[in-house]
């Protein structure tokens, strides 16, 4: 206690220069703890969007994911209700899971035959109450940013579609989309006909009607989509609304619709399919032991099935890459801030040892070892350490609760939507402990070299010195 006493007396005989010095150290822990804030409120951004989208697990085919693109089709899961309603009354499960839902995902081309426009998209069919509900899980308190589910309570034959889509096949004006560009070329509009009969007869493997005409509404489209036996089908959707998909690759192509439409369009009268079944979680932290148990599962109803279990990371390399990204930006930042605070509380201490030059002989004179001089330099560092930490998270929490206050947004690097820009520092405790540990350690070890020299001394010098 004496030495803590007598660090604390020597910090406030200079306040000017032990001021200077907590500055840095606050300003350079408030920088830290805010971009660390920054890093941490993209990853539940991110984690978040995922998990309400595709959920936390998903079971598919082994092969799906590397090679399903070019055929989705021909990995789907045969007899995926028994395994669906399983994984549901799996007593290990019980309080873990909230949502275990199938979906569809196929290639196709939709057309908008009145417009006389069509292109490539990726038909994705989902059962509307479950992905109503996995929108509503938010572990991590994010401000929401989703639109209600448009597809929920929504006719059999209804559709979503991405913004891009909408723009391709001249839909925006029927669909309200504001802001949406207009071609400069001559349209060439159908005028209203009706869709050829032969066109029509495709659609759920119906006879054609003469004069058969797409589906009646505000907008419609033509889905075409090939089935596993390679003939093709047809199907007449109405649009309900174009939705923003957050990413411009997938805005330009997504086409939702109804789970049980979709199969029908794939499967016609054939046994339907899933191509995966997505499960999510009350709690993040519990998808190691619910993908073991799913893995149980899945071999107990389907004994040498070919599926796997997959997490939202494997799903979308991109979270791993953008965590990586800020993980080793927030590293260089630290570094840079930690060199600052090394020299400036080595300088502080260096100056203190000058001028104390005299004192450090006396107190030498009248017995102090050599050990009792660097522990006293050593604690003045240890002061300016905790004291510059505690300001600089004081500060950091003050600022991010002003900036996230303002309700600011910001656009991520290929996104198409908005995000709400907050800086998370309360609640990150790991983050603030491990930072304010950090600059404590660096603060102290910058003291430990003017502190070693200043044992150093010779008695007799330092007794001369003026």
């Amino acid at each position: 206690m004496m030495t803590l006493s007598l660090a604390m007396r020597n910090l406030l005989r200079n306040r000017r220069r032990s001021l200077a010095t907590l500055l840095a150290l606050a300003i350079g822990a408030t920088s830290v703890l805010l971009f660390g804030g920054y890093s941490a409120d993209i990853k539940y951004s991110l984690l978040t969007s995922y998990v309400q989208t595709g959920g936390h697990l998903q079971l598919q085919h082994k092969d799906y994911f590397l090679f399903g693109s070019g055929n989705p089709t021909a990995y789907g899961i045969v007899g995926y209700n028994k395994l669906i309603e399983a994984i549901r009354s799996d007593k290990d499960l019980g309080g873990k899971v909230l949502v275990v839902s199938p979906d569809l995902s196929f290639g196709g081309l939709a057309g908008n035959y009145e417009a006389g426009v069509s292109r490539t998209v990726i038909g994705m069919g989902y059962v509307a109450e479950d992905v109503a509900k996995m929108r509503e899980w938010n572990e991590y308190r994010i401000p929401p940013i989703s639109v209600p589910y448009a597809l929920l309570n929504a006719p059999d034959d209804a559709a979503v579609v991405g913004i891009g889509v909408a723009r391709v096949l001249l839909l925006c004006d029927k669909l309200g989309v504001k802001d949406c560009p207009q071609p400069q070329v001559e349209k060439k509009s159908a005028g209203g006909a009706a869709l050829p009969a032969d066109i029509a007869a495709l659609a759920m493997d119906e006879p054609a009607a003469a004069g058969g005409k797409p589906s009646s509404g505000k907008a419609a489209i033509e889905l075409l989509a090939t089935q596993p036996r390679g003939s093709p089908n047809v199907a007449s959707l109405k649009v309900i609304a174009a939705e923003d998909q957050g990413f411009k690759e997938l805005d330009e192509v997504a086409v939702i619709l109804q789970f049980q439409q979709a199969q029908k369009l794939v499967y016609g009268r054939a046994e339907p399919r899933a191509t995966s079944i997505m499960v999510q979680l009350e709690h993040t932290s519990d998808m190691p032991q619910v993908a073991k148990r799913l893995r149980e599962i899945a071999e107990q109803v389907m004994p040498g099935n070919a599926l796997a279990v997959l997490d939202f990371k494997q799903l979308n390399p991109f979270y791993g890459e953008t965590i990586n990204l800020f993980n080793t930006i927030f590293g260089f930042i630290f570094v840079l801030i930690g060199g600052i605070v090394l020299f400036t509380v080595s300088n502080t201490m260096m100056a203190a040892v000058m001028e104390r030059t005299t004192e450090i002989g006396t107190v030498r004179a009248v017995g102090l070892r050599q050990g009792g001089i660097r522990k006293l330099f050593v604690t003045e560092g240890f002061l300016l350490g905790c004291v510059g930490a505690v300001l600089g998270v004081v500060v950091a929490l003050v600022l991010a609760a002003i900036i996230n206050g303002l309700n600011l947004t910001w656009l991520p690097p290929g996104s198409s939507t908005p995000l709400p820009l907050t800086i998370r520092v309360f609640g990150e405790f790991g983050m603030i402990v491990g930072t304010m540990i950090g600059l404590i350690v660096i603060a102290t070890l910058s003291a430990w070299f003017p502190a070693w020299r200043a044992a150093k001394l010779s008695i007799v010098d330092a007794l001369r010195h003026a």
